[in-house]
């Protein structure tokens, strides 16, 4: 039975609402009454439970299907947006000349990445890794057939699987864009993909199924929640092979050891770039819960969105007073580097700390972005955006900290899996990057460099206002 009197705008949420508890508590039989006074609702419910049991087995199983798949498709939509806020924070920290190249690296290994991951990335991460170092070189193949049976299975496999595969493959595709902003306005476009193109079928894969897809690390004890090192550290680690074989952009370092400034072309879209990331990580952490069928994996969810939030916020504020202390002024770029920072700190981990822990552990990130980037300039490494600061130095911290929080988790297990995965990368990479220059050469000519990547790669200009076309026209 089921009885609605509502004025306008009501009735529709209040049917609505009538429907949601009556799927929820599994009666058959609810009267609900909705009056509309002034500009509120009352709204009354009356439910008659019936002989029949709320929710059977299947259907309990069933909405976990539903909430899980539901939670992989949301978590993946948001990571993919990421793509979009590596993108504008690139561009925004690159010169103008390179601003259209870098946009079209980022929109290309995002396809590249997918492609990869369908091929072989998948299966070489998931398929029958069993406590050993790979699994298979084969194409993925996503079988939901089981649905189509009158009986379906929906606790062997409680979620669907294309929703799983999109969650993971937007995954590798962070990877990659890490090395792209540190690699930046020197690195030719195709040498670059085919680069992309190993790490995310190889690489990425395989490390990610040491622990990921029950290898050897997971079995041993090690812990990586969301990816401070399967991810952010691997493309750390591929980013600072790539820095050292390819060099420093041309006046960058001085003969008499001093840094040459190159600002960036647009700090808005840089800060752009950083909000989208933040937004995106909600997704990124929130959703390697991998479940949502039950309220206490719903609750979990919540303090991951929460411990995700406040280890930026940590990672921001530090970055701002750290600079302002050691430069004399605030810092733009180091701040929302110290947003990221946070982000990264946290991935590892970012169930298990209170709030009061999470803005420890993101402020600890922000304060390392602030040391290691004039760290690395010393050193003559040229990191465009701070991508290795950022993504390596915060993983390897986040992954470090994690025992302070999680009891599971040993010093001695986290820093056997950093130092693994950090020299199989650093070894894999440098083939990759070798191989890949001897195929076609890895980076532009001097000309080239001093033109820009819109001009001599692209053959157009991000800024045509404000470029060489400006003064053509």
């Amino acid at each position: 039975m089921l009885r609605l009197t509502a004025t306008p705008p009501f009735k529709t949420i209040a049917a609505l609402t009538v429907v949601s508890a009556s799927l929820i508590t599994g009666t058959d039989s609810l009267a609900f009454e909705a009056s509309g006074l002034g500009n509120n609702l009352v709204l009354a419910a009356h439910t008659e439970q019936t002989a029949q049991p709320a929710l059977t087995a299947m259907s309990q199983a069933e909405a976990s299907y539903i909430f899980n798949s539901l939670l992989f498709l949301i978590g993946g939509f948001l990571v993919m947006f990421m793509a979009a806020g590596f993108a504008m924070l690139e561009a925004g920290l690159v010169r103008t000349k390179n601003v259209a190249d870098i946009c079209l690296k980022n929109v290309a290994l995002y396809a590249l990445a997918g492609l990869l991951f369908y091929l072989c990335g998948y299966n070489l991460m998931y398929l029958n890794v069993d406590g050993g170092y790979f699994g298979h070189l084969l194409l993925w193949m996503g079988d939901d057939s089981t649905l189509l049976s009158a009986s379906p299975d929906l606790t062997s496999t409680p979620y669907a699987s294309h929703s799983d595969w999109f969650f993971q493959m937007v995954f590798v595709a962070t990877a990659a864009s890490i090395v792209s902003g540190a690699v930046a306005e020197r690195v030719r476009l195709i040498p670059f993909l085919l680069f992309v193109a190993i790490l995310t079928g190889l690489i990425y894969p395989v490390t990610g199924s040491w622990k990921w897809g029950g290898g050897w690390l997971d079995v041993m004890g090690f812990q990586d929640f969301a990816g401070s090192t399967l991810v952010h550290s691997v493309g750390g680690w591929a980013a600072l092979t790539g820095v050292f074989f390819i060099g420093a952009r041309k006046g960058r370092f001085r003969k008499d050891g001093a840094v040459q400034a190159m600002p960036g072309s647009n700090l808005p879209l840089a800060t752009l770039g950083t909000f989208i990331l933040w937004f995106g990580w909600f997704g990124f952490n929130g959703a390697s819960q991998l479940a949502m069928g039950s309220a206490m994996d719903v609750s979990a969810i919540a303090k991951i969105f929460a411990n995700t939030n406040m280890a930026a916020v940590g990672g921001v504020l530090s970055a701002m007073l750290i600079s302002k202390a050691r430069f004399g002024k605030f810092d733009l770029t180091m701040t929302l580097n110290g947003a990221l920072a946070g982000l990264v700190s946290i991935t590892a981990e970012p169930l298990t700390p209170s709030l009061g822990q999470a803005i420890l552990i993101g402020a600890v990130g922000g304060m390392i972005v602030i040391y290691v980037v004039p760290f690395l300039d010393r050193l003559k490494i040229d990191d465009v955006v701070g991508a290795i600061p950022v993504h390596l130095a915060c993983g390897i911290w986040g992954t470090l900290i994690v025992p302070a929080t999680n009891n599971e988790a040993t010093f001695l297990n986290q820093l056997i899996g950093i130092t693994s995965i950090g020299a199989f990368v650093i070894v894999a990479s440098s083939i990759a990057w070798f191989v890949v220059n001897k195929i076609m050469t890895v980076r532009m000519g001097e000309e080239e460099e001093y033109l820009g990547g819109d001009q001599c790669e692209l053959g157009l200009e991000a800024y045509p206002e404000f470029g060489h076309g400006s003064q053509k026209i």
